[in-house]
């Protein structure tokens, strides 16, 4: 790490811009670990997944791991290279979206496809777990994955348009949250616009957007529902597509770890924190939309005919995605095959609405 970047941290951690997570050590502290993430410390991922389990690890350790979470990009830097700074050592540990880094992670991308991914963060999740010793390795061979994980999928929010089939998509422009999804909405025959989701509130705001592919869990923190005056979701539980997450440690940290400590790292993240992860987005989704109705939003469930439009651009997305995974050398229609396989082996775990 340069004296420049050291400097710099150590000048957060000065002023409070850093949350130190430290249980009172019953055993002396032998290793603090920089967690860094681009949404504030009250969105979902801080407060309810990265928080409660690195305190979990600290526990468990007697206090010989603890943690420094940087929130907000706090140690520097733009959302697209907090996988470099975990590759490179700049931070021991990110939280990042896969699609911030386009081309890195070919495979894991077939689960942010809207023909995979059925609306439950959790089946999801362990859809994902069954994958990751398989046809995912080979994206995450630079670092150590801790875990990759999905939301519960996205809404549509828009301002002034109330979306309620797609003819009213027409010619709007959307926040496009992956490159599946910049092809989702140009077979819905709206706009794709780019950009890291903390600049959603005031594009919408300004009119740059007219609406956003979110999930309510971050439309709170970003106070999406208090801009956007309308919310589409789909018939059967369908979402549109979903964002895939990555919480990683930078593989030569994890390694110089005593073996006692990794395997406690260990314990706590893939499966199990999957489970979590999963839990919580599912959790969350409902609470949103009930606070999104309250607020006086109108929240539009489309019926079976209305999502049938929406339902053939996921399919033209997917023929897309094959498509390019044949020129890249990718058998697509195999890793996607185990994917939906994947999901529907989960599917008894869906949470009941």
């Amino acid at each position: 790490m340069s004296q420049r970047l050291t400097s710099a941290v150590a000048a957060l951690a000065l002023t409070g811009a850093c949350l130190s997570l430290t249980a009172p050590p019953t055993r002396a502290q032998e290793v603090t670990l920089t967690v860094h993430h681009f949404l504030s410390a009250k969105a979902v991922n801080h407060a309810e997944m990265i928080e409660p389990w690195a305190e979990r690890i600290t526990e468990a350790s007697d206090g010989r791991i603890a943690f420094e979470i940087f929130p907000s990009m706090s140690m520097g830097g733009a959302p697209p290279e907090l996988f470099q700074q975990v590759r490179d050592g700049v931070a021991d540990i990110i939280w990042t979206v896969l699609g911030y880094t386009p081309g890195v992670f070919p495979h894991a991308e077939v689960f942010n496809l809207p023909s995979v991914h059925t609306g439950s963060a959790l089946v999801t999740n362990l859809a994902i777990q069954d994958l990751m010793d398989g046809p995912l390795a080979a994206d995450f061979e630079d670092v150590h994955p801790l875990l990759v994980h999905v939301h519960a999928g996205q809404a549509l929010h828009t301002t002034d348009v109330a979306v309620r089939s797609i003819a009213d998509v027409q010619g709007l422009k959307l926040r496009v949250p992956s490159r599946s999804g910049t092809w989702m909405i140009e077979a819905m025959g709206a706009e794709p616009v780019g950009m890291p989701v903390p600049e959603v509130p005031q594009a919408l705001s300004q009119g740059v957007l007219d609406g956003a592919f979110i999930p309510f869990e971050v439309a709170l923190p970003l106070r999406v529902i208090d801009i956007a005056k309308h919310h589409t979701e789909l018939a059967g539980g369908h979402r549109f597509g979903t964002t895939t997450f990555l919480l990683a440690m930078n593989k030569d940290r994890y390694e110089s770890l005593p073996e006692d400590l990794r395997a406690i790292i260990d314990a706590h993240s893939g499966e199990a924190l999957a489970r979590e992860a999963g839990r919580v987005w599912d959790a969350v989704e409902p609470r949103v939309i009930a606070m999104a109705e309250a607020r006086g939003n109108e929240v539009i469930y489309l019926d079976d005919a209305a999502s049938a439009p929406f339902l053939d651009a996921f399919a033209e997305t997917e023929a897309r995605w094959l498509e390019e995974m044949a020129a890249k050398g990718i058998d697509g229609e195999a890793l996607l095959a185990a994917a939906k396989a994947a999901v529907a082996r989960h599917d008894h775990e869906r949470p009941t609405p």
